[in-house]
């Protein structure tokens, strides 16, 4: 019998491919001399696929052989994220310009439906049509992308136009924009000298100057109230806290995914003030004794993508106090990679699968270590409340409810946009003093308090204050305080059966309850008389045994609807 080690080989190419010379040449050349990391894989996919246009089998076994992974964990990775195009070998490449129409729920009600049933007709075999999960951009909908251009208040004449100058510009099969058009509408963006003439970064300074102390700092956020504006809403101080009181090394990763459907505020905050965030987030890292620092941002921000790569540079270049290493990553469409766990895993590399907890990220997060995980907006905060201080925070709200809150209003009322209002209004107050009332000719019907995920309420339940916990007990949630408005012209079941399809595309598929269950919930709203009973079981199924917040959320639109509009349902 031979030797174990006799047995055990290793294998200098990946197993069962032989590498092509000219494509492993075209990816070193895309490379270059940037490091042959596991955990900068989706990095380098993405810059193939940039240049490309697509990924295809000879490029991925290049990559896979020049970064020493197995093929298929280079390609589970890339046939896990909708951005990337695998084709496989002898298939065909895609068009050289790819269309997405969102038809997330304020898009659909806006018109998203007849966009993407009269756009390949006219557009031609050329040219591909998809339709998008949310892309961020409701305020304007219906939304569309024109390869990596954004399209507000989409129309076919303005994607027809769009498409055809794209195409005088890039005549070429294949051919892609490197560094697209910032995806911004009438920006007014604060760069690092106008921040610095502001005041910018003096607070990060007399952190790392010792001139404040690290315990006064973080009881400052405690007292504030500020809770996680992501959707969880857990308190900032207190996890700042936690954290630093795990062991050294430790990590923070900013998390600007935003993918829930209705939530577009970080977008809004990052085109607008990108380093109010930057130093919130310098500060955190130094009054929890943090290493470094990951920023994760959603492929769809290209335009974000290039304000934060230019003013991080600055940053860099012209530095006000000592820096900790900030990483920049790019995500690769995939919704549940705003899980905290998810998208830990796609820094790291991997597919953005959650993980099971315990233990949570606090204490083994990013690459194993402690890790401070904050939405966007929590960071932007974190300047603001240390200047003026805890009582200034909490002095602003309505209704017994304490802070300021930044609403993403999407929907059927004239004035749609991020509002910035006191914690504890209600959706009839945010419509009438912050979004101009309903559209000419429509009636206040529903709403949904929390995005996708927040569940669906009638406006006779307009008078609920909108805050973390005040919602509960009607079986929803503000997660994010992404607040889409119904009218008389719309229906309720037709609202849970867009979020259901979304949730249903968006499952990462690792857990049978999710995967299945919004599948099945699918079919089942799909009829004109729902089957109530089953659903219910289904969806206590789903809130009981799903790994994570996507499953478990899932079900409220469906359980909103069986509850408020009985009507609707038969």
């Amino acid at each position: 019998m031979p030797s174990t080690a006799k047995r055990a080989r290793v294998r200098g190419t990946p197993k069962g491919r032989s590498v092509d010379p000219k494509a492993r040449e075209e990816v070193r050349a895309l490379l270059k001399d940037a490091p042959r990391r596991r955990d900068l894989l989706i990095e380098y996919l993405h810059r193939i696929q940039d240049h490309y246009g697509h990924l295809s089998a000879a490029h991925l076994v290049a990559l896979a052989d020049e970064m020493k992974l197995s093929m298929t964990e280079v390609y589970e990775v890339a046939t896990f994220y909708h951005h990337f195009d695998v084709i496989k070998e002898g298939g065909a490449a895609p068009p050289a310009i790819t269309v997405r129409v969102c038809d997330s729920i304020a898009c659909e009600i806006a018109g998203a439906s007849e966009l993407l049933a009269k756009l390949p007709g006219l557009l031609g075999k050329d040219v591909r049509v998809l339709h998008a999960p949310c892309i961020g951009r409701c305020e304007t909908a219906p939304a569309a992308v024109v390869g990596q251009n954004p399209l507000p208040h989409a129309s076919v004449e303005k994607i027809s136009a769009l498409v055809k100058a794209r195409a005088v510009k890039h005549p070429a099969p294949g051919s892609r924009e490197s560094h697209p058009h910032p995806d911004i509408v009438n920006p007014v963006c604060v760069d690092y000298a106008a921040y610095r003439a502001q005041g910018g970064y003096a607070l990060a300074q007399s952190c790392v100057d010792g001139a404040r102390k690290r315990e006064d700092v973080i009881a400052v956020m405690e007292n504030s109230g500020l809770r996680g504006l992501g959707g969880a809403g857990f308190p900032a101080g207190r996890k700042w806290k936690s954290v630093a009181a795990e062991p050294a090394p430790r990590l923070l990763a900013v998390n600007i995914d935003e993918g829930e459907p209705g939530t577009f505020k970080d977008r809004w905050y990052l085109e607008r003030d990108p380093h109010r965030f930057i130093e919130g987030s310098l500060v955190a890292a130094w009054a929890v004794g943090i290493d470094e620092i990951y920023i994760y941002l959603r492929d769809e921000y290209h335009g974000c993508r290039a304000i934060l790569e230019k003013e991080i540079a600055a940053l860099r270049k012209n530095p006000p106090c000592k820096l900790p290493p900030v990483h920049l990553r790019r995500g690769a469409g995939a919704y549940i990679c705003g899980e905290e766990s998810a998208m830990i895993e796609s820094i790291e590399g991997k597919r953005g699968m959650p993980r099971l907890r315990p233990p949570y990220v606090a204490q083994v997060g990013l690459f194993n270590r402690p890790t401070l995980e904050h939405n966007m907006e929590t960071l932007h905060w974190v300047r603001e409340i240390l200047e003026k201080g805890a009582d200034w925070f909490a002095s602003h709200g309505r209704n017994g409810r304490k802070g300021l809150r930044s609403f993403s209003v999407s929907g059927r009322v004239k004035k749609p946009g991020v509002h910035l209002a006191p914690a504890g209004i209600t959706v009839k107050e945010l419509i009438a003093e912050y979004c101009g009332g309903m559209l000419d000719g429509h009636k206040f019907y529903g709403y949904l308090p929390g995005g996708a995920s927040g569940g669906i309420l009638p406006a006779s339940m307009g008078d609920i204050p909108l805050d973390f916990d005040t919602l509960n007990q009607y079986g929803c949630f503000i997660g994010s305080a992404a607040v889409v408005i119904l009218s008389d012209k719309d229906r309720a079941s037709a609202a849970a059966r867009n979020l259901t399809k979304f949730f249903s595309e968006e499952s990462c598929g690792q857990c049978t309850p999710c995967r299945v269950g919004t599948a099945k919930t699918l079919t089942l709203i799909g009829k004109m008389k729902w089957d109530q009973p089953l659903l219910k079981e289904l969806s206590q199924a789903m809130m009981d045994a799903s790994i994570c917040g996507l499953g478990q959320a899932a079900p409220n639109p469906v359980l909103s609807v069986m509850k408020y509009f009985p009507q609707e349902i038969g």
